[in-house]
């Protein structure tokens, strides 16, 4: 832990990257089409949306059990969607709306910055390339982590390498892995819905962009102790 005064807030800010950085879950719809149509079926939109926030590995068996394939060929259709994403995401993805303004604006105060994702390190990469690695502190990704969102560690993890309270750091997801994540690692936590609408019910504040989300705004949202 630094020697940050309690009062500090926030210590760092923790970006997701898909749905919440980027827009790359709609690039990640065409490649996971593009598999179910090589294996003769099409997508269900059901399992899409439960696929969102998970991973490639996870994704994969979600579709090869909804379109009734054996489990056993996972590695090989992962292995193909992963080298199909890489292709995919080296065309180019969009910020997501205020997404780029709060990063660069924190990074502008000297506020440490994390990417935390569940996306492979190989994927990630072509992504944070375009984003720009000097633009984070750190970042974490989906196999680097013994467990993976919705689990805590990635984001303790993050906290922890970058020698900050995670207690006061400000997380920004948009599924309901990453936000289970977020909270259950202690952070104050902002949810901002992209592919699929979060339950009402969940104990955090949901916004519908970062569009005019800045520093004054996460500021207010410091916890009272």
């Amino acid at each position: 832990m630094t020697d940050l005064p309690e009062a500090v807030f926030p210590q760092a800010v923790l970006f997701d990257m898909d749905g919440t950085l980027v827009d790359s879950e709609r690039v990640w719809d065409t490649g996971i089409e593009e598999l179910a149509v090589l294996l003769g079926g099409t997508l269900d939109p059901l399992v899409r949306a439960r696929m969102v926030g998970t991973n490639e590995d996870a994704s994969v068996l979600m579709l090869l059990e909804s379109l009734g394939r054996p489990l056993a060929e996972a590695p090989a259709r992962q292995l193909w969607l992963r080298a199909r994403m890489k292709e995919l995401f080296a065309l180019g993805v969009d910020w997501k709306p205020g997404a780029q303004d709060l990063l660069l604006e924190s990074r502008a105060a000297g506020i440490p910055t994390a990417l935390v994702t569940s996306t492979p390190r190989e994927l990630a990469d072509v992504i944070i390339d375009q984003l720009g690695a000097d633009n984070f502190d750190l970042t974490v990704c989906g196999d680097e982590v013994d467990h993976r969102k919705p689990d805590p560690e990635p984001y303790r993890a993050a906290a922890a390498k970058l020698g900050v309270d995670i207690r006061r750091s400000v997380v920004l997801e948009d599924s309901v892995s990453g936000v289970a994540s977020a909270l259950a690692a202690g952070a104050v936590t902002l949810a901002i819905p992209s592919e699929v609408a979060l339950p009402e019910d969940l104990d955090v504040l949901l916004l519908d962009t970062l569009e005019g989300v800045d520093l004054d705004y996460l500021r207010a949202l410091a916890p009272t102790r």
